[in-house]
């Protein structure tokens, strides 16, 4: 059986820090690295939470997720080469013509799944400088009722290049299957075993990919200010995985004293962060950052975004755990209510293309 995490021997020194030292949060001038290959190591062997290896991960991914709500990771086990193919492939459909794009263009009807120009993603009421396809887990007629059938359907992926679905649906259950992982060290970090983000939570994980492309700078009217490529916001779901090109610095990352702080790229890495529902889970003890994307750069720039979520139909609620060690959550009097999340997906969906 696994040991609590709260029993680990090699975390003594971390009981040293006051309460109010291990809950309030630290501001934040960078990201940090975390070399996840030990979690990865032990992270299918039921006594993980024994090995000194992990518990040093899990320190870092706790204090990552408590200042930051993002990191950097390597050791993943995904390898660069593929890492950077999906971008190269993204790229190449990007330079089609107009027309050729079209041909998968999203509409509601098609379950908000494929292709939108530039403009048509909307944050706060403000278009974003920047085209996508988007891709969702495919949702298989009445599963899930009335709420998921704005979501049903499959996949509009393009004929052209040449094995995009192919190598797209390989890479998704890569990062399906890492996103897992990376889930267990938090959830152990959070003071339980390493499966309370399974089973009916994200056994059955929901998950979404959008493949983005940013326009150079300047775009808009020759106003570079004007040119933002994605409005801030925070994400919907559990964790997310960034694969960002290597030499274009544009994702920005806002701190508690409102500061936006650049997520430089690191080649073969992936930026994580967590989201709105990692955040209810935690009891708001781990926090789901507002990010933007600015691209500065003169050349296009392309990014592939991977959201592992929770179970379509989960209802998501404060862990039992983190409403006993932290009942009154980060800020001392706010417990988060529960949400579904598919209805949290699908008011945001509705609401974020103009169309």
């Amino acid at each position: 059986m696994a040991t609590d995490f709260r029993s680990y021997s090699h975390l003594q020194k971390a009981e040293a820090y006051s309460k109010a030292e291990r809950e309030m949060a630290t501001d934040f001038r960078s990201l940090p690295v975390i070399d996840i290959s030990p979690l990865l190591a032990k992270c299918d062997d039921p006594d993980m939470a024994d090995d000194a290896g992990v518990a040093d991960v899990v320190l870092q991914l706790d204090k990552a997720c408590r200042d930051a709500g993002f990191f950097y990771v390597i050791g993943h086990g995904i390898s660069e080469s593929l890492i950077n193919k999906v971008r190269e492939i993204t790229r190449e459909f990007f330079k089609l013509p107009y027309e050729e794009k079209l041909k998968i263009k999203m509409t509601p009807a098609a379950g908000y799944r494929g292709y939108q120009r530039i403009g048509e993603n909307v944050t706060k009421g403000i278009p974003d400088i920047h085209e996508a396809i988007d891709c969702y887990r495919e949702i298989k007629q009445g599963k899930y009722g009335d709420i998921g059938k704005v979501m049903e359907g499959p996949n509009q992926w393009p004929e052209n290049p040449q094995e995009f679905k192919e190598l797209m649906e390989e890479y998704t259950k890569l990062c399906t299957d890492l996103s897992r992982k990376i889930l267990r060290g938090i959830s152990l970090a959070l003071g339980g075993s390493p499966y309370e983000f399974e089973g009916k939570m994200a056994g059955d994980p929901f998950w979404v990919m959008r493949l983005i492309g940013y326009p150079g700078a300047p775009f808009a009217n020759g106003q570079p200010e004007n040119d933002i490529g994605c409005g801030a916001h925070t994400d919907y779901g559990l964790l997310t995985l960034v694969n960002q090109e290597d030499d274009k610095t544009a994702l920005q990352v806002r701190n508690l004293g409102g500061d936006w702080i650049s997520a430089v790229p690191i080649p073969g890495s992936f930026v994580c962060n967590i989201g709105d529902m990692l955040k209810i889970l935690s009891n708001g003890v781990y926090e789901s950052t507002l990010h933007r994307v600015i691209n500065n750069s003169p050349q296009y720039r392309v990014c592939v975004a991977f959201f592992y979520e929770t179970n379509f139909d989960a209802v998501v609620e404060p862990l039992d755990i983190c409403k006993q060690k932290y009942p009154a959550g980060r800020g001392g009097s706010q417990v988060f209510k529960r949400a579904v999340y598919g209805e949290h997906l699908v008011s945001k969906v509705q609401t974020n293309f103009a169309m």
